[in-house]
């Protein structure tokens, strides 16, 4: 058997593990930590509050920081209303490619790391090599910042981190910040032929995406001159408006879903800053003067830093010797890479398959894909191996 069987064999077992963000990702879990307990890692598991999921972070090598961690998240998106050709959760073999939920986002590369854990076992390491699998990358990346609290706490701090999101092996030095957020409107109902008398939730939800828009042209004339990015600047976008039962009711309750992703912190404070000053200033007390109990809260569903690129980088030094490319680039999605980069770590993503299939029916992995990934980590582990 080869190491791309081994890898492909690995695949399938994930594939069959339906971890959909809102499920449990404890049975894919388990069955890596009983993988690599097997081969003498040092295993822990990190529950979340509800006992229903778990990251794992695991290491092979000396007891030291430093060293190298490969990351990856264990939860993929639904398939609900996806129309498939097979069964998403039954890895299919077609044409040189690896079909099924999760193949390329991003169990590929997990599969790739756990095939390369036997080597990364039996080679006289110098440097540790840690396994690091996070829940709920999907929904927010609430798996990832626990694991980095975690970290923190026990003071692990490896020096290098490489995530695994499918960029069709480039090296990806840069990404924007990914920031979700539900901003509630609580007015009072009443009948619309009197509509002085009632405070219409819906009106002030769409003043409130006005000034967001208003913010949105504010923010191209705020990017850097040097910024990398497409486009250079932050972006602000509106999900979801609801509200409202009927024609001729004044809407007692709405909800807007926002989001921004900004290419520098202070656009983050600048954004939030002025909403609330027009919330507090304009919005409140319009409302509050009929209803002294309207009312309008946002809640931060998940406010992920990105990933800067560094004009020193260890990193994507690393994954430059280890691929021959001669740059990085930068991409419009997000990862966990900015909250391993906010800990201390020089951080890239790189990893197998391409983000057009990421999300789609009929998900897939091209079997080259994998075998180039297997390149770079057999010669990772070549690294570690002669390190001093």
């Amino acid at each position: 058997m080869t190491i791309l069987t081994d890898t492909t064999d690995i695949l399938a077992d994930l594939i069959s593990f339906p971890t959909v963000s809102p499920d449990s990702n404890l049975d894919m879990i388990n069955y890596i930590a009983e993988y690599l307990h097997s081969l003498g890692a040092r295993v822990e598991l990190f529950p979340d509050p509800t006992g229903a999921k778990a990251n794992l972070f695991a290491t092979l090598g000396p007891d030291m920081n430093g060293g190298i961690m490969l990351s990856g998240h264990s939860d993929v998106v639904p398939v609900t209303d996806q129309t498939w050709s097979s069964d998403p959760f039954k890895m299919q073999a077609r044409d040189g490619r690896l079909y099924g939920r999760g193949t390329c986002d991003m169990k590929g590369f997990i599969a790739a790391t756990l095939a390369m854990a036997p080597f990364y076992a039996s080679q006289k390491l110098h440097k540790p090599v840690h396994f690091a699998f996070t829940h709920d990358e999907e929904s927010g990346c609430f798996g990832a910042l626990a694991l980095v609290r975690e970290l923190k706490k026990r003071q692990i701090r490896p020096a290098i981190a490489i995530i695994g999101e499918p960029t069709e092996m480039r090296i990806i030095e840069g990404h924007k910040g990914c920031c979700e957020y539900t901003t509630r409107f609580k007015g009072l109902e009443g009948h619309g032929s009197a509509p002085d008398q009632g405070v219409n939730a819906a009106e002030y939800a769409v003043r409130f995406v006005a000034r967001l828009m208003e913010l949105r042209e504010d923010l191209k004339h705020r990017a850097p001159t040097d910024s990398r990015f497409e486009p250079p600047w932050t972006t602000l976008s509106v999900g979801r408006i609801s509200g409202g039962v009927a024609h001729n009711v004044i809407v007692g309750k709405a909800e807007v879903d926002w989001e921004m992703r900004p290419v520098q912190a202070t656009d983050l404070a600048f954004v939030k800053d002025n909403m609330q000053q027009y919330v507090d200033n304009t919005l409140m007390p319009a409302m509050q003067q009929i209803h002294p109990e309207a009312d309008i809260s946002t809640e931060i569903i998940a406010e992920i830093c990105g990933l800067e690129p560094m004009s020193e980088n260890a990193a994507r030094q690393l994954l430059s010797e280890l691929t021959g490319a001669n740059g990085a680039d930068l991409v419009a999605f997000g990862t966990e890479a900015g909250l391993f980069q906010d800990l201390g770590l020089s951080a890239v993503v790189c990893g197998p398959g391409s983000i057009a299939q990421a999300h789609k029916p009929n998900e897939y992995i091209a079997l080259d894909q994998l075998g180039t990934c297997l390149e770079m980590l057999t010669g990772l582990g070549r690294k570690l191996h002669g390190a001093s």
